[in-house]
């Protein structure tokens, strides 16, 4: 009887872009705190203590994924359109949000748990290219950080607003119910109750090119800057 040959196909190779993307998908699914080496290696197929080699613990895999994540978002600091810049980045950012919004808490407040200079690099890439951006287009050293601090506090509250602005019951067709409003006590909350028909119709992506015209526009106005 000849000997039958197996057709399963042979493990994928391990790396470690696999094994933060398998990572990047049980935060997605589950969250960060569902995430373990233990369930890492069952997604993955593999021994948990295999997966040491590519992170050293939960919190190097954390790290890993905010780099994973944010190397989808980059700007090209040799562009003298230095507002072009911020705005692709800051939409590249709020779309990376609403596909991963658990990684949002690893991308706002984790880092400050950790000092700047020891966060992984591709988390601090971005500071870096938007003081390439901002000092080659003629803000000062000292400018450019600050306009960098703005530029990232008016991110990081977009889309922690946009975030929140969650739908109860989405086929419901009153706002009020569809937000799950008709809950909060009419005498305590009445402001909020009449925004109803306002927080439904919120545009995340129209409310963050306001808050980018209103950035740019006033720095703009302080001058000498070029346009």
């Amino acid at each position: 009887m000849p000997a039958t040959t197996s057709t399963s196909p042979p493990p994928t190779s391990l790396t470690r872009e696999l094994v933060l993307s398998a990572a990047l998908e049980i935060i997605d699914r589950d969250g960060a705190d569902r995430l373990t080496m233990r369930r890492l290696g069952q997604a993955l197929g593999r021994d948990p203590m295999a997966l040491y080699r590519y992170a050293e613990n939960k919190n190097a895999l954390l790290d890993g994924v905010v780099e994973l994540v944010m190397g989808q978002a980059r700007l090209d600091p040799t562009d003298p359109d230095w507002a072009g810049q911020l705005r692709t980045f800051a939409r590249s950012f709020r779309a990376i949000a609403i596909a991963h919004p658990h990684v949002v808490p690893l991308l706002v407040t984790r880092p400050l748990a950790t000092p700047l200079a020891l966060r992984p690099l591709g988390t601090l890439r971005p500071l870096e290219d938007t003081l390439d951006l901002l000092t080659r287009a003629g803000f000062s050293d000292q400018e450019a950080l600050h306009v960098y601090r703005s530029f990232q506090g008016l991110l990081y509250g977009h889309v922690l607003n946009e975030l929140q602005e969650l739908v109860d019951n989405p086929e419901e067709t009153d706002d009020l119910l569809r937000l799950g409003l008709h809950r909060l006590p009419i005498a305590e909350f009445p402001h909020l109750r009449g925004l109803a028909s306002t927080l439904a119709s919120y545009d995340g992506a129209a409310e963050l090119e306001e808050g980018l015209d209103i950035l740019i526009d006033g720095l703009r106005s302080k001058g000498p800057v070029p346009s």
